[in-house]
């Protein structure tokens, strides 16, 4: 960490950066981008300083070419937040996992998911297709409409989306027009999700609003309902 100022050290650790090693995880141009999502303003220097840090070698070895490379690897980099501690997502997801056990019992998908504000949960809500005789019931379709209502808006840029699973095409559209801050998702869906199974919408740069993502949290109790659910099919 020789290469790095005492003030852009303090930021690291407040972020969890405390060693190399965490750098060199994470990577030199996530942690750079989180060093801007923290409210510093740091130059590519301070990314060729990181780079340098994650991989153990002098400063000197950045050569123009890597630079390059890393200047490209930033412009291309998918978005990145702070997300809350993993205790308050833990905490948000479990309300999601109710409404998707919710959903499980009404003979759903189970498929849960809560919009938080300011650390209060605004809106909840689960998969209703079967019910409604509508495909379009997503639960996430159906808590952003409610979140909506309820913040009298279109545009929930101020507010993070808990879902236990994967969302699809449809859902990821519409999180990204409802301009959702940050989106925490349980379990994967290798058929149909598109947050990195199939690909990743939120990551591309085409798009006009970019939707930081963060997986795995509470992963296997939300797979357990879902196989619960499909086994009960069979």
């Amino acid at each position: 960490m020789n290469y790095l100022s005492a003030n852009l050290q303090n930021a690291l650790s407040e972020l969890g950066f405390t060693t190399p090693q965490d750098i060199a995880n994470a990577g030199a141009v996530k942690v750079f981008l989180l060093l801007k999502e923290w409210g510093l303003t740091p130059t590519k220097s301070v990314l060729w300083r990181l780079d340098a840090v994650a991989r153990n070698i002098a400063l000197s070895e950045i050569d123009d070419q890597r630079k390059q490379a890393l200047s490209g690897s930033l412009k291309n980099h998918p978005p990145v937040a702070i997300f809350p501690p993993l205790s308050e997502m833990q905490q948000f997801m479990h309300i999601a996992l109710d409404e998707a056990k919710l959903a499980y019992e009404q003979g759903e998908v189970p498929v849960g998911a809560v919009v938080v504000r300011d650390g209060k949960i605004i809106a909840q809500a689960h998969n209703a297709c079967e019910q409604q005789g509508n495909v379009l019931q997503h639960a996430e379709i159906n808590v952003l409409s409610q979140a909506m209502s309820a913040c009298g808006q279109s545009r929930l840029a101020d507010c993070d989306l808990y879902i236990t699973l994967e969302p699809c095409l449809m859902c990821a559209g519409a999180i990204l027009h409802a301009r959702i801050r940050r989106l925490i998702f349980a379990a994967f869906e290798p058929k149909t999700g598109v947050s990195g199974s199939l690909n990743n919408v939120f990551a591309d740069k085409k798009l006009n609003h970019h939707t930081a993502v963060f997986q795995g949290v509470y992963e296997k109790q939300a797979q357990k309902l879902l196989k619960a659910f499909f086994y009960g099919k069979r």
